[in-house]
């Protein structure tokens, strides 16, 4: 999707759940969406980044219940170690919140409320599966049975083992507690519906000019055309954001937790008025991302979470009279060497377990092309080994140090000349190629241009035979300078292009090269700016390491 040059952009990526350890999984959504904010700002747009942890409902209730703590000290855990991880990895949020904080709970009964008033929540008597022995009601993941539409086991609010669809309270088959295992009943309960059926007509019209990825509009038109539910908003929970005017029931997770980006890009703008000393209007700033529709609202997700980002949450903003999502972007899921992604199984790769073996950077690098990003995921070491030896080793790496040890040891700067147009060509294109891949989300797309100009370097310069000219007399030598200020002029826009996957290891060659300039800063304009003769290098060194058979024996 292309955004009008005069819109600001809001890019989020789905609010991870703090209650274990983060794994690559989770990275398929935050790593491209990390690529796709620094692109945009490289092609001069406005964007502003917002995450946080989602810290409420039934599995975190549950953890803190079995480890004998509060939900409190469960979400404080993972909420810090998941902020450590992205800053390792370099995801650079503007903002990273929690659902928790006192703005989500006041803006998530303000939406409530709104809704209440527009006519769009009733309240009903339902049948809940209630745990005799436990003596209490059993929300969500408190209870286990089988699916009613398909058969297969599954939890509370969803049959993850099999059809995917999301279940009511009540509609669970042969319910039983997660908690004694004991058989459970139903009971009568109160609780509150918000009027999902009433928004057919709308969500068709939506869906129809969202843009986004293609599994997101067709996933959510087939469900929309189907037959919407209404859905029960409210649980018998202690721990959540309270139901206006009661003090026995929470709302569903999944209505304060997408309300989550709202109140991250309050806190972010209220805190940056609060830093230039004035607040007031300038703490307002908000509203026109979610008020006043001045700004593209892009949402990064996984293909598990299509259903509420497409169907539930634009239906709520319309109610509650928000502004609407632009786009909707959905990854594919992850698996682990051919087999559904379990950790029960051992089936999951853990991020700092990655991390104490290889640099983040080959993390992000193999996260986005190692397939589509709307395909499945099939992680494996050996793939990994392929992807960084025969590519950031043989191609990217061979081409940095290879030709800045040449230039290095035989100028010591950046030699003299002029630009040839075969390299401006060849930047251009790859320019061109970048943009439009980073406009229609296809990251892989993105880096396999790169990388092609980064083959060309490697060409060229074989082509060319520097060092036999350097070799010759004066006319000679300063041929071979021309030839490796035009391979730098390729070095810098590949720079400024891989920047956006691997921010760490391109600013290495950029320090390299004797660039002064803020790397992160500088934008594709910057591409075919003549990289400076005179200018010192800095001693060079192989960027990456191969990863040999037996530690890729050992892993697997």
């Amino acid at each position: 999707m292309k955004i009008p040059s005069d819109k600001q952009v809001l890019v989020t990526s789905a609010l991870p759940y703090v209650n274990g350890n983060c794994h690559i999984g989770h990275l398929r959504t935050y790593v491209p969406a990390d690529i796709y904010v620094r692109m945009y700002r490289k092609m001069g747009y406005v964007v502003t980044f917002v995450c946080g942890s989602d810290t409420h409902g039934t599995p975190i209730v549950l953890t803190a219940e079995a480890e004998g703590v509060t939900p409190q000290v469960v979400v404080a855990r993972y909420h810090k170690h998941f902020k450590e991880i992205f800053k390792e990895l370099q995801v650079d949020f503007d903002y990273y919140g929690q659902t928790d904080s006192e703005t989500n709970h006041r803006r998530t009964e303000e939406i409530v409320t709104r809704l209440i008033e527009n006519g769009y929540v009733y309240e009903q008597v339902i049948n809940q599966a209630f745990c005799s022995s436990c003596e209490r009601f059993l929300p969500d993941r408190y209870v286990e049975g089988r699916c009613p539409y398909c058969g297969e086991l599954a939890r509370g609010d969803e049959c993850d083992q099999g059809c995917g669809k999301h279940l009511e309270p009540g509609e669970m088959i042969e319910p039983k507690c997660k908690i004694c295992g004991s058989e459970a009943e139903f009971r009568n309960q109160e609780q509150f519906f918000f009027k999902l059926s009433s928004f057919t007509d709308f969500l068709i019209s939506y869906l129809d000019t969202m843009g986004g990825t293609q599994n997101a509009k067709n996933y959510a038109m087939e469900w929309v055309k189907k037959e919407l539910k209404d859905w029960c908003i409210t649980r018998n929970l202690g721990w959540g954001v309270r139901f206006p005017g009661r003090d026995d029931l929470v709302v569903y997770v999944w209505v304060d937790a997408p309300i989550g980006y709202i109140s991250f890009t309050e806190e972010l703008f209220r805190d940056r008025a609060k830093g230039k000393g004035k607040l007031g209007e300038d703490g307002q700033e908000w509203r026109r991302y979610w008020k006043e529709d001045k700004a593209a609202i892009v949402h990064f997700i996984g293909t598990d979470i299509l259903y509420h980002h497409c169907i539930f949450w634009p239906a709520m903003l319309k109610g509650a009279e928000y502004s609407l999502p632009a786009a909707v972007v959905a990854s594919g899921m992850v698996k682990i060497d051919g087999r559904t992604f379990s950790k029960s199984r051992g089936d999951v790769v853990w991020v700092t377990e990655f991390l104490e073996r290889f640099h983040p950077d080959t993390l992000r690098y193999y996260l986005v092309t190692q397939s589509s990003h709307t395909k499945e995921l099939n992680f494996s070491w050996e793939s990994f080994a392929m992807r960084l030896n025969n590519e950031l080793v043989a191609i990217l790496g061979n081409l940095v140090y290879r030709l800045l040890s040449f230039a290095y040891k035989n100028f010591g700067t950046i030699p003299d000349g002029s630009i040839e147009e075969e390299i401006l060509i060849a930047i251009t294109k790859t320019k061109e190629e970048s943009i439009s891949a980073i406009e229609e989300y296809e990251f892989k797309k993105f880096v396999d241009a790169v990388m092609k100009l980064a083959d060309f370097g490697n060409s060229y310069f074989q082509r060319e035979e520097p060092w036999h000219l350097i070799k010759q007399g004066d006319r000679d030598r300063k041929r071979a300078g021309e030839i490796s200020l035009n391979v730098l002029q390729l070095i810098k826009a590949i720079c400024i292009l891989l920047e956006a996957v691997m921010p760490a290891k391109m600013e290495e060659v950029w320090q390299q090269l004797g660039m002064e300039r803020d790397l992160h800063s500088v934008q594709l304009d910057e591409l075919l700016v003549p990289v400076e003769s005179g200018k010192a290098l800095k001693k060079p060194y192989r960027l990456f390491e191969r990863v040999e058979a037996e530690i890729i024996e050992e892993l697997s």
